[in-house]
């Protein structure tokens, strides 16, 4: 296995139509591979962040025609990089949407796909219900994809708050985890930087979270804060709240076994019964 993985990751504010988010992309594949990088990732919504529904039904496409992941793999062979997209929006088979990830390799050949099961359908108080399933549809399989730094697991925002499906990535050999993101900003204040922490710590991997940030052309506003986050819960990359930005880091692949190592939880862990006690009623004297 190899060690050392240069990584670089943007923070983006994506809008409304695929040029745009092209545009971003290259450059920063070009920045990636200036600075030695081994990967770029991206976040959530990288490739369209549209709220329109007739708008977006007019750009959205299969993942064979999608101009955004076409300019990724292109992009890939043309700088001999890994790219994990983030997410961008495709065409499902039920007539709805797919948030969809995926990993390219330096070929520019698709690697992995994963769809977001986990989808964003909750009630914030003083906002409208947000019902991502209204539009998209779940995906149904967790994806642990091999490569030479070890296995990498992928996820999308939301999956997040299931910690479950991030400790069957660690318990299979999961190394780093990708959890690329639109976070909104009252949840990435409360809760985003605490669950990435703990997702790393508990699992002892790398965490990788590119994020959305500012305001969007459809009208939205995400937190930011992209993380990346070593195995023992400490931050080693922050891109901040206020602004898109990119930041290269080099990460210690080693470090996972040495985490695993002094926290052996995955191997602690044991089967349990689980036991629910009712109230009982008791009979006066």
């Amino acid at each position: 296995m190899t060690s050392d993985l240069r990584v670089s990751m943007l923070q983006m504010t994506s809008g409304n139509r695929h040029a745009a988010n092209q545009v971003t992309v290259d450059e920063a594949a070009h920045r990636a591979a200036a600075d030695g990088c081994d990967l770029l990732a991206l976040p959530e919504a990288a490739g369209l962040m549209n709220k329109d529904k007739e708008d977006a039904r007019r750009q959205i496409t299969t993942e064979a025609e999608d101009p955004f992941l076409l300019t990724c793999r292109g992009l890939a062979a043309k700088y001999g990089l890994w790219i994990q997209p983030g997410s961008t929006p495709v065409k499902a088979a039920d007539g709805r949407y797919l948030n969809h990830g995926t990993l390219i390799d330096p070929s520019g050949a698709i690697v992995a796909r994963y769809d977001k099961v986990h989808l964003f359908d909750v009630f914030l108080e003083g906002r409208k219900p947000t019902g991502e399933s209204d539009r998209y549809a779940p995906g149904t399989e967790a994806v642990l994809v091999d490569t030479p730094w070890g296995p990498w697991g992928l996820s999308i925002c939301y999956d997040l708050r299931f910690p479950h499906l991030y400790r069957d990535y660690a318990k299979a050999g999961a190394t780093v985890l990708f959890i690329p993101s639109a976070f909104t900003v009252p949840t990435g204040r409360a809760h985003w930087e605490v669950l990435l922490r703990a997702r790393a710590i508990e699992n002892g991997a790398y965490v990788v979270a590119a994020a959305q940030v500012g305001d969007h052309e459809d009208g939205r506003t995400t937190w930011g804060h992209s993380l990346i986050i070593d195995p023992w819960g400490e931050v080693v990359a922050d891109l901040g709240g206020d602004a898109p930005g990119q930041i290269s880091v080099t990460l210690d692949i080693a470090r996972v076994a040495a985490a695993r190592q002094q926290i052996p939880s995955l191997e602690n862990e044991r089967d349990y019964t689980f036991t629910r006690i009712g109230a009982h009623e008791t009979t006066p004297a």
